[in-house]
């Protein structure tokens, strides 16, 4: 299996459409959408080649989350969060590489990212107790990564911790307004043993210290991409908004009807597209990024700028969208009102606050002009 490409992304894109509805009334992908994210290659995407993985290209996976985000925004957020998980399994030692893709490049792994539960260290590693909510795509996953904070800590700070689909339970706590195929669901643990080979300090995955490595993609320190995999899916349910408003216009009035011609509609167009188009050039040049230029502090910070600004548009635009179809683009079965409710949940990440990244890009620029 390759990594990602148009034509994967596509298919795998298409199979997301056609469960789309039902993606969203079940609050979890159906098994032939994963099943179609799997055979995209997107799960082995950023999984060492030691282990048959692709080693691929942050421009490849934005590309490829888009294209399925236009399909169904549910499933491109779950793709994005396994082939971001399977990145951070690189900053594992060698010993729990090995554990995690016994089975193969294609493992899926999720990411429980924010500090939590009990983890008492024990001879040998650490036994961890807790819930971890807001899990995405855990229902489907192989393994999961939970960061915690030992008591005791003498190791410098929060670790991530490795722990296969067994060891786990998973309580149904996802019933949101919006990305509610994503199966955001609560992780729980109790007095689970995690060996030491299994975990490492987020630190090293903050700084891009990958075990065994040198891969480009390894080396990139996670708030230069972080956002990515969360923005894209958001990308392509704006462009299918768009597509969307654009055939009911066309529909209702044809290409020379009074709406074609309202200077009300032509705005919004010409508005909601730019936004879009713009959100899309930002995203391209964090992708971009990630992939080629020089890991500076200061390209961190930008990246992070970039990703949440354009979230914001694309946030302006669905609004845009959805406020000039009236009634129409309420209903259960208009695309709009999915990408509307979809964008506005992705947009409430706590990794695409534009405020956040503001005050980062401020101490970045103005420390590199102190040193200047």
């Amino acid at each position: 299996m390759s990594e990602p490409s148009p034509i994967a992304a596509a298919a795998a894109a298409a199979v997301a459409a056609k469960y789309a509805e039902e993606t969203n009334s079940a609050r979890r992908l159906p098994d032939p959408v994963v099943a179609a994210v799997v055979e995209s290659g997107l799960a082995r995407h950023f999984v060492p080649v030691q282990w048959g993985g692709n080693e691929g290209t942050f421009r490849d996976l934005h590309e490829a989350l888009t294209v399925i985000g236009e399909g169904c925004a549910s499933a491109a957020w779950c793709a994005g969060v396994w082939s971001s998980a399977a990145r951070m399994g690189v900053y594992l030692p060698q010993a729990g590489q090995a554990e995690l893709w016994a089975q193969g490049p294609d493992t899926l792994v999720v990411g429980a990212l924010i500090p939590g539960g009990l983890v008492e260290p024990v001879a040998g590693g650490w036994l961890l107790s807790g819930s971890w909510p807001f899990t995405s795509g855990v229902d489907a996953a192989d393994w999961a990564l939970v960061c915690g904070v030992p008591s005791a800590d003498e190791s410098g700070g929060p670790r991530f911790f490795a722990v296969p689909r067994d060891d786990f339970r998973i309580r149904d706590t996802w019933h949101n307004v919006g990305m509610r195929g994503t199966g955001s669901n609560t992780l729980e643990l109790e007095r689970v043993f995690v060996p030491e080979h299994r975990s490492f300090l987020r630190s090293r995955m903050q700084e891009g210290a990958a075990d065994g490595s040198a891969a480009r993609c390894h080396a990139v320190p996670v708030r230069v991409v972080g956002g990515l995999t969360f923005a894209a899916p958001a990308l392509g349910a704006a462009r299918a908004a768009l597509d969307s408003w654009i055939a009911d216009i066309a529909v209702r009035t044809g290409p020379a009807g009074p709406a074609g011609a309202n200077p009300s509609i032509q705005q919004t167009l010409a508005r909601a597209s730019g936004e879009i188009d713009t959100a899309a050039l930002l995203l391209e040049r964090v992708a971009r990024a990630g992939d080629e230029e020089e890991l500076t502090p200061l390209l961190s910070a930008r990246c992070a700028r970039d990703y949440t600004l354009a979230v914001n548009y694309l946030v302006d635009a669905v609004e845009r969208l959805f406020r000039a179809q009236g009634a129409r683009g309420q209903a259960e079965s208009s695309p709009v009102q999915r990408a509307w409710r979809d964008i506005h949940c992705a947009a409430g990440h706590v990794g695409l606050q534009f405020d956040t990244a503001a005050g980062g890009y401020a101490a970045a620029v103005f420390q590199q002009h102190h040193h200047n």
